[in-house]
């Protein structure tokens, strides 16, 4: 795990963890997401929205993430530049998302040494052998509280 952390302006003199939450299409799986974090642990996170297209974006920055970049470029600059990646599983998939996802997205995840949680959604003809079907919120508050939480404070404690 990265711990590099980052001065936030919003928060007073200690360091945060940086997340890039990405997305694409309507930006839903991301906004939802973006709001429980945002919901769990406050300005402790700097939460970057990064969106395979505007709509995808603007619905992050609407649901409170503290900064937002769109396309191909902002990504896989962006990627390099955060503690954890969070995402559904399509992120990981090139021409997901009806094609929004493009290789280079995807190698740039990939080489990202950030955190990758990855939520068990795709449109993709793709099955996850062990996972549990549960309705997306119930997916994001496991995410938070069983793997997000361990990252927050091993910052916290750096």
């Amino acid at each position: 795990m990265s711990t590099k952390g980052c001065r936030n302006p919003l928060h007073k003199g200690g360091l945060v963890i940086r997340i890039a939450v990405i997305d694409g299409q309507g930006g839903g799986i991301g906004a939802t997401v973006i709001k429980k974090i945002k919901e769990a642990f406050g300005e402790r996170a700097e939460l970057w929205a990064l969106g395979t297209n505007a709509i995808a974006t603007a619905q992050m920055l609407k649901a409170g993430a503290n900064r937002g970049a769109t396309g191909e470029n902002a990504i896989r600059h962006s990627t390099a530049r955060v503690d954890v990646i969070i995402g559904a599983m399509a992120i990981l998939v090139a021409n997901a998302m009806m094609g929004e996802m493009t290789a280079a997205m995807v190698c740039a995840i990939g080489e990202s040494k950030a955190a990758k949680l990855i939520l068990p959604l795709t449109q993709e003809p793709i099955s996850v052998v062990g996972t549990i079907r549960e309705p997306l919120p119930h997916m994001v508050d496991r995410l938070i509280n069983e793997h997000l939480s361990h990252y927050v404070a091993a910052m916290e404690d750096n």
